[in-house]
């Protein structure tokens, strides 16, 4: 090998050292992701203050005491509210057959069109779901807190409607996250969830 290759070479390899040391400085400078179990701990805590359809104030502090389930969603939703208000109401018989019943929030994402009793009305006809709605600034909080998603989309006509999280989040009476359902997950998989969140 020639004093040139040579020379080459040793350039070649400071250059990899150099890389390697600037990647290392560049990993521990940037901001490292938010650990899952703290932020799970946290999902559904914040200063949000919203309203039940029955007149009722409904905060954090309504997570505890007994299990719980929190669904956000809207009346105007041509599938995914309907549909999952069906699967609640099937759970709550297999529920209620066994002795148990599962407090439901169903938080609006379009306050501006959901107020108390439009709310009251759409949930009625499943037991235990109660219905909640606020100022659309409390409500931005509450989607915030329970770290959902939640968009307005304009429509032909002046009309919207409302792109949302489709997930039931399931806490317990301690008013700790304990595990999601998602949508139209299987019902014998979303009782056995249920049954684990009541024995624990």
């Amino acid at each position: 090998m020639t004093r040139n290759s040579i020379r080459m070479l040793r350039i070649g390899l400071w250059s990899l050292v150099a890389l390697a040391a600037l990647g290392f400085v560049w990993i521990g400078l940037r901001p490292q992701p938010m650990d899952q179990r703290e932020m799970f701990s946290t999902l559904g805590q914040g200063e949000y203050s919203l309203v039940t359809a029955d007149g009722q104030p409904f905060t954090q502090a309504d997570l505890v005491g007994a299990p719980s389930a929190v669904f956000f969603g809207f009346t105007h939703c041509p599938d995914v509210c309907p549909t999952t208000l069906g699967e609640i109401m099937a759970w709550q018989e297999d529920l209620e057959a066994e002795g148990e019943t599962l407090r439901t929030f169903f938080i609006t994402v379009d306050p501006e069109r959901d107020t108390r009793d439009v709310l009251g009305d759409y949930v009625s006809w499943v037991p235990g779901v109660t219905g909640v709605t606020g100022e659309p600034e409390e409500v931005q909080k509450a989607i915030k807190a329970f770290r959902v998603f939640a968009q307005k989309v304009e429509q032909d006509g002046g009309e919207y409607t409302m792109n949302h999280s489709s997930q039931v989040l399931l806490f317990d009476d301690q008013g700790q996250f304990f595990a999601p359902i998602g949508y139209q997950q299987d019902h014998e998989r979303s009782m056995q969830t249920l049954r684990d969140l009541m024995a624990s």
